[in-house]
């Protein structure tokens, strides 16, 4: 993953960041001990940019496409309305046993709803309307699932699509693999569209802010 950032500066922004809070500590270094591809981990600084934002919202209702081991929906759910739900999905049951295990350990097991599968196939299936809707699955079906989601979501409600610079490869004009050319679609298609305003961060990989208007 490429640092689109001054090391330096970015270590300077994250000194001057709200601190990762002890349970995210922990279930960070339990992910590059335990779990293969830890890279995926939201991670600190990027973990603080969603809870703010979730604080900012008080979301009630919150889906996540890509649960992973946890980590982003913990994050969320430090904003979230008293009462407030997360419907989260992955694919990999694997990683039921970490993510229970962070859930119960966080007090959020009774406000998250957890989904094995694909997503494609439960998002339709969830008859709900979302204020916060965080996108981070296989970037080849950002387009679709933008498509599935954004009828779900409220209006003035937010989407949150991760990984959008794909290391920098949106930007490479030599670079036509799949993914990297899906996400140039995804980037284009969502700032052309009228129901929404789109500002895309160059954070970590890349962050879009998305608002339904």
């Amino acid at each position: 993953m490429n640092n689109f950032i001054n090391k330096d500066i970015l270590e300077y922004s994250e000194k001057y960041s709200q601190q990762e809070p002890e349970i995210l500590q922990e279930l960070n270094r339990e992910t590059h001990l335990k779990i293969l591809n830890p890279r995926m981990l939201s991670g600190f600084f990027q973990g603080r940019l969603l809870s703010i934002i979730s604080k900012l919202i008080k979301p009630k209702k919150v889906l996540e496409i890509g649960t992973y081991t946890g980590y982003s929906a913990i994050c969320i759910a430090e904003g979230m309305n008293k009462n407030g739900i997360i419907h989260t999905i992955d694919k990999n049951e694997e990683l039921n046993t970490i993510q229970k295990k962070y859930f119960k350990k966080s007090g959020l097991e009774n406000n998250i709803i957890q989904y094995n599968g694909c997503a494609l196939d439960i998002i339709p299936k969830i008859e709900e309307k979302f204020d916060l809707i965080f996108i981070d699955a296989d970037k080849e079906n950002y387009i679709n699932y933008f498509n599935l989601v954004i009828d779900k979501l409220n209006n003035n409600g937010v989407i949150l699509a991760d990984n959008v610079l794909w290391s920098g490869k949106v930007i490479n004009s030599e670079d036509h693999d799949l993914t990297t050319n899906v996400l140039r679609e995804f980037n284009k298609s969502v700032n052309n569209d009228n129901r929404v305003e789109t500002i895309l961060l160059p954070i970590r990989d890349g962050i879009s802010i998305i608002r339904k208007i």
